[in-house]
């Protein structure tokens, strides 16, 4: 069977967050860069992949599927489906609810700080302290819930590994690039299931592929 192919930079913490679950759920896959700098993501060839003109795209033979958490989601569910838990109704609402809280809560927080700190600057612009202090205050309340839930629990879900774990990689590699790296100290049970995250092979690997070449 031929490999599916990802499309997008990996600069772009949406694509490696599909790279993440592709890894976890052994997905035979090939990254195919799109360059944002010659406007390749609103060409007509990769609008046909992504109706949006935006990345990741995953095309697996006649399928595209776009959406990074649609991607991780499809992965899963072909690949792995116990990262879902889709057999047990309760695991599976916990999978569910981790997911959302992902997207709406965490990462919601966490990309205005990663636009700041890494995005801005790299096209040039200014830092603006007043939005990244803003959700730094958002994320440290979200914290608070997540240092509360893995007390009971190993993982976010329950005491299993699951997508909604993984869909944190990305975002989470990234807050390390900046001065707030060190956010997670406060949270000693968070620190922990961080720590137990950048141990998979799938997060080393996606961690080898966000590091700027030399």
């Amino acid at each position: 069977m031929a490999p599916v192919k990802l499309y997008g930079p990996t600069l772009s913490w949406n694509v490696t967050r599909c790279v993440a679950a592709l890894e976890e759920a052994g997905v035979e896959y090939e990254l195919v860069p799109i360059n944002f700098g010659t406007g390749e993501h609103k060409s007509p060839e990769h609008v046909a992949r992504n109706p949006f003109g935006q990345v990741p795209a995953l095309q697996d033979g006649d399928l595209y599927v776009w959406e990074s958490r649609a991607i991780c989601k499809y992965a899963c569910r072909k690949n792995k489906p116990e990262l879902l838990k889709e057999g047990n109704l309760e695991e599976s609402a916990m999978v569910d609810v981790w997911l959302e809280v992902e997207a709406h809560q965490y990462t919601s927080a966490l990309s205005p700080i990663l636009f700041e700190c890494l995005i801005h600057p790299m096209l040039g612009g200014a830092t603006d302290q007043k939005v990244i202090d803003e959700n730094l205050v958002k994320l440290k309340k979200v914290l608070e819930v997540y240092e509360a839930r893995l007390t009971k629990c190993k993982y976010l879900a329950g005491d299993f590994l699951s997508l909604a774990d993984l869909n944190h990689v990305s975002a989470t590699l990234c807050l390390a690039a900046t001065p707030y790296a060190s956010l997670f100290d406060a949270y000693p049970h968070v620190k922990a299931w961080w720590s137990d995250m950048l141990a998979k092979p799938s997060v080393q690997k996606v961690a080898a592929l966000m590091k700027p070449s030399s």
